[in-house]
């Protein structure tokens, strides 16, 4: 069974602008031509939304276009079973954070072994899914 690697917002910035921040073990995944790649659609949002405020040097529509040229990459929803399993993810803080923890635990939840490309120390720290950096 391929793992399914879920991408946090800022690796996925990270990646696109080519950024030395982008950790070694997740940019061999992003690197992948096999890699079956997950954009939570929070991530997705929350990456246009620092772009447009110009916190890395891309533009919305790079981000956008990396999305809809890379075959590899599913965007999935913030919908009501994210929203739900997020409910309750007291280990971690931040809103945006629990709900793409969320969205790989609900794929992971069907029997899919997920992963979470992320640098995030307070995802990290949760222990809640499988974290390549």
């Amino acid at each position: 069974m391929a793992i399914r690697h879920f991408v946090d917002t800022h690796t996925f910035l990270w990646y696109l602008a080519g950024s030395a921040q982008l950790g070694t073990a997740a940019k061999a995944v992003l690197q992948d031509p096999a890699s079956e790649l997950f954009i939570p659609a929070t991530a997705l949002a929350e990456a246009c939304w620092i772009v447009e405020r110009g916190r890395v040097a891309l533009m919305v529509s790079d981000v956008l276009a990396a999305i809809d040229n890379d075959p590899r990459i599913t965007v999935l929803p913030l919908d009501r079973s994210v929203i739900e399993r997020s409910n309750g993810l007291t280990a971690i803080g931040e809103m945006h954070d629990r709900q793409i923890v969320a969205t790989a635990l609900v794929v992971q939840d069907q029997g899919e072994i997920v992963d979470l490309l992320t640098k995030d120390s307070n995802i990290t720290a949760s222990g809640l899914v499988a974290i390549v950096w």
